[in-house]
């Protein structure tokens, strides 16, 4: 008999479990899918350290800077930005010729220069957590209850998204974009794009209902 075929953008596991089909390459990928992708975050570092490695995603795919990321806290003071925006030229250097990440120039002093940036933002938004979550209700506005599969390709940014680009362009970031902050915003559990049938998108609309804005 035929094999049945797999939901449009769902994959199973041996047990059963259904996700996203995009983290079917790895038990890494598929632990943060399952643990962290959609599900709200007000932690000040993970938002700040998910928006520079966006940056670095520009032009790869995120399972490469996964597999990275691990290196990349080790390299770049745990995306603490009080210390990162301290960086000079000696750090650059170093971190050049740091093979473990993404040696690229220009990213590594955008992620610097954003972590001035960053605190900046926190001391006139209180946190950095605060300004993100402003964006919350636009980035929900008009959009399906569940995202099919077709409809997660067509999305890569949003009115949302451009929004908060811009804004944050404004205030000196860079690596940025309206797709990059797209991103951020699905990772970060300001939407929930978990296709329908995928196990976790539940869990991520409980997270959501329980999370308090900071």
């Amino acid at each position: 008999m035929p094999e049945t075929a797999e939901p449009a953008g769902l994959f199973h596991d041996g047990a059963g479990h259904a996700r996203c089909a995009w983290c079917a390459a790895t038990p890494l990928y598929q632990r943060y899918h399952d643990e962290e992708w959609g599900y709200p975050v007000a932690d000040e570092r993970r938002l700040f350290e998910k928006l520079c490695l966006e940056g670095f995603q520009a032009g790869l795919s995120w399972l490469t800077i996964l597999n990275k990321r691990e290196a990349f806290r080790a390299a770049m003071a745990n995306f603490e930005a009080e210390t990162l925006a301290h960086f000079g030229d000696a750090e650059v250097t170093a971190l050049l010729a740091n093979a473990a990440i993404v040696r690229h120039r220009g990213k590594i002093v955008s992620a610097i220069g954003n972590a001035a940036r960053m605190l900046e933002l926190r001391r006139e938004f209180g946190s950095f957590a605060h300004y993100v979550w402003r964006h919350a209700d636009a980035a929900q506005q008009g959009r399906p209850q569940t995202i099919t599969a077709q409809a997660l390709r067509n999305m890569t940014t949003s009115p949302a998204s451009h929004a908060l680009s811009r804004d944050l362009k404004k205030r000196g970031f860079t690596f940025v974009g309206p797709t990059t902050m797209y991103a951020f915003m699905q990772a970060m559990g300001l939407v929930n794009d978990h296709v329908q049938g995928c196990a976790a998108r539940a869990k991520a609309d409980a997270a959501r209902a329980a999370f308090v804005l900071p």
